[in-house]
Formats: structure tokens, C-alpha cells, sequence
């Protein structure tokens, strides 16, 4: 049987538009219809978006058009919503730490990306700068910041402030410094539930003495679990750093942490991609440049998600050695890692401002200039 669009829009008037007061017709909602024999295609856009209102109109437009127009009539129903848009605003969450102005998070999807390598370096960089930067390893399974900062034999005091007993970070290269890795043996694993870490974790926050901090940088642990929520929930967090290496499957996981920070109950702002490990020079040929892990791959992430590219740090043996023995690579002055690490730097404190300038200051977010990043003179 042949149909005819005339039938189909008639009996499509008899149904009610969810939520307006007005028929599928005369609202709008039916945007198209296609008769091809016995075959029938609707087009319909709705304004309510939830579950119920969408079945129940397919399920109406179905029934209406095998009752009224063609019993046997093949119909496809092909529904939209076009709920007006709520406006999405950059939430700052948690309770502010007294004297921290900003807190960065830097996150990678991935293990093994060297993230706590850039944070580290990032930090003294910072520190460099002029600025005061604290550094918490939120890494419970796997501290390395007591290492990388050389201070991994080191036990934080118990200080007194304002008749409470609170603990004092410890410092090295201008960086104050709490990491669970000074609560345990160098052999010890620790073996805890999410909870347990998360308490952990919240005691190195609140139960410790911080002072005045332009910077405090989160060092978080691979994936997007619990210790992650914990820490959105509980600070105000500022803005978020992604860390990945050009390697397409260290970029499928830097995208879903991305993803993570912008998720709607989450909505973090995020300052951008690091390419870390982004390429090779041998000291032999410095004219040379070898993609290892693949070339611009980060970038082209941040160019695809809309976020801004940071840098790119090189693959250089002496990185990984400062590292180890405890001295970050940025701290080599006059070499191309230093410089590397304070284009970065530079970077993430212009998407801070920027991102402090573009959404209503609030008791976490006190940078407003560039002022200050310029690292010091080198002798």
C-alpha cells in the first residue's frame, strides 16, 4: 500500500507534544517525513529530554500511524532532543586551604608517561620563578617524590599551630614537600582499600602546616579512580595538567583523563597537554631529532579536544638520571632541559591566568599577572 504524507502529518496531530501544550504539528517537532511505499520515516525533535518523554513519543508515533493510517506500515521513528542548553560553568570545589592560592593537579591517563618527572620539575621550576611551591605525592601505592627530591631518609615534624598539632613538609631546592613515602619503609608496600587511602591522603592536606603557597602542585597517581575523586571532593582544585608521551596508546588513556576533569559532576578546568618524552637528540648529533614514541602526538590530542598544548619535553638520558639521584633536571642551568622545562612552566602560569581572568575569582585563585616568571639570573 502506498501511503501518503498528508495522512501521516493528520494522525500525527492527535498526539501532544511532551511538555508544550501543543500537538507534534503545530509545535514544530516533526521536522520531516518520507513515505517510500509502505515504508514511513519520521523525524521529530522534542524539548524534554528525559527517557520517559522520548520512548513515550516514539511509541505513540508508532501506534498512531498503525491505527489511524496503515497497520502494517514499516516505521522508523528518528527522535532528537533539543533541550535549551544549561549553562556550563567551572565549579570550584572544596573547602580552600588557608594561604594556598592555587592548586594544580597534574594527571596523566597512563603509568609510566613521566608525569611525576614534570611535576617535580615544574615545581622547582616554579620555585625558580620566585614563586613559593608546595608538592603533594597523592601517589599512595607508589610514592617517588621523596626520591626525586633527594629527601627520601627525611621524616616530617610534628609542629605546633594555633594549639593544634599539624606537620611540617619537607623542603628542598625552595619546594615543600609531603609525601605518604615518609610514613614507610623503602621495602614496604602498602596494602590499603580506597577508603583508607583516602584518609591518608586527606591527613596530608588538612592535618599539615603549608604556610603561604602561590603554587600547590598535585602530583596524581596513574588512571582515573579513587584517590582522584577524593581529590576533587575535598579541594579546590584550580586547573589540571595532562602529561602524555606521542605514543597512540599513552594517548588513548591522556584523552580519558582529559575527559575526566571535564566530566560535568567533575569540571575542572584543564590547563593543557604536556608532550613528554617527545623526541631524541644524541649528544653527538644535536642537530638531529628522533620520534621514538611517535611524533606531535599530544598536540595533535590537544588540537582535537580543544585544550591548549603546553610543550614538549625531550628524551634526554639526563633527566632520568637527575631524577634518580634526586636532583631535578630543571635545575641544570644553561642546557636545553632547563630550557625546555621553563617554556613549560611559562605556559601552564599563562593558562592559570588566563583561566583565573575568564571565570569569577573565588579565595582559591589570587594569580592575575605573569608577574614573577622569569626564572633567576644564572651565574
Amino acid at each position: 500500500m502506498k501511503l501518503k504524507k498528508t495522512d501521516i502529518l493528520k494522525a500525527l496531530e492527535k498526539i501532544s507534544a511532551p511538555g508544550e501544550g501543543q500537538n507534534l504539528v503545530e509545535s514544530g517537532s516533526v521536522t520531516n517525513i518520507q513515505v517510500f511505499g509502505d515504508e514511513v520515516e519520521v523525524d521529530v525533535t522534542i524539548k524534554n529530554p528525559s527517557l520517559q518523554a522520548k520512548k513515550k513519543t516514539e511509541v505513540e508515533i508508532l501506534k498512531i500511524i498503525h491505527s489511524e493510517v496503515y497497520e502494517k506500515a514499516k516505521i522508523k521513528v528518528n527522535l532528537k532532543v533539543d533541550a535549551p542548553a544549561k549553562p556550563k560553568v567551572n565549579q570550584i570545589k572544596g573547602n580552600p586551604i588557608p594561604g594556598i592560592q592555587n592548586i594544580i593537579a597534574v594527571a596523566s591517563g597512563k603509568g609510566g608517561v613521566g608525569k611525576s618527572t614534570v611535576t617535580a620539575n615544574l615545581a622547582v621550576t616554579l620555585a625558580k620563578m620566585g614563586f613559593k611551591v608546595g608538592l603533594l605525592d597523592t601517589d599512595i601505592y607508589g610514592p617517588s617524590m621523596p626520591i626525586m627530591f633527594d629527601v627520601a631518609t627525611e621524616k616530617p615534624l610534628s609542629i605546633n599551630v594555633d594549639g593544634k598539632a599539624k606537620m611540617k613538609p619537607i623542603e628542598n631546592y625552595g619546594v615543600k614537600l609531603l609525601s605518604i613515602g615518609f610514613f614507610t619503609q623503602p621495602n614496604q608496600a602498602v596494602i590499603w582499600r580506597g577508603p583508607m587511602a583516602a584518609k591518608a591522603l586527606n591527613q596530608m592536606i588538612f592535618d599539615a602546616h603549608w604556610g603561604e603557597l602561590d603554587f600547590l602542585l598535585l602530583d596524581l597517581p596513574p588512571g582515573t579512580g579513587d584517590i582522584h575523586l577524593s581529590i576533587m571532593q575535598s579541594l579546590p582544585v584550580t586547573g589540571a595538567v595532562v602529561v602524555s608521551t606521542p605514543q597512540e596508546i599513552a594517548l588513548a588513556d591522556a584523552r580519558k583523563g582529559v575527559a575526566m576533569f571535564q566530566q560535568e559532576s567533575i569540571n575542572v578546568p584543564v590547563l593543557g597537554i604536556v608532550e613528554n618524552m617527545a623526541y631524541f637528540t644524541p649528544a653527538e648529533l644535536p642537530d638531529n631529532k628522533y620520534h621514538i614514541f611517535g611524533e606531535n602526538g599530544a598536540k595533535n590530542l590537544s588540537e582535537d579536544l580543544g585544550v591548549p598544548f603546553l610543550g614538549e619535553i625531550p628524551l634526554v638520558q639526563s633527566i632520568r638520571e637527575a631524577g634518580d639521584v634526586g636532583r631535578p633536571a630543571a635545575l641544570q642551568t644553561a642546557t636545553p632541559t632547563e630550557e625546555a622545562f621553563e617554556e613549560l612552566t611559562k605556559n601552564v602560569v599563562q593558562e592559570l591566568v588566563r583561566r583565573n581572568t575568564d571565570l569569577p575569582p573565588t579565595e582559591a585563585i589570587k594569580i592575575t599577572t605573569m608577574a614573577g616568571c622569569s626564572a633567576v639570573k644564572k651565574k
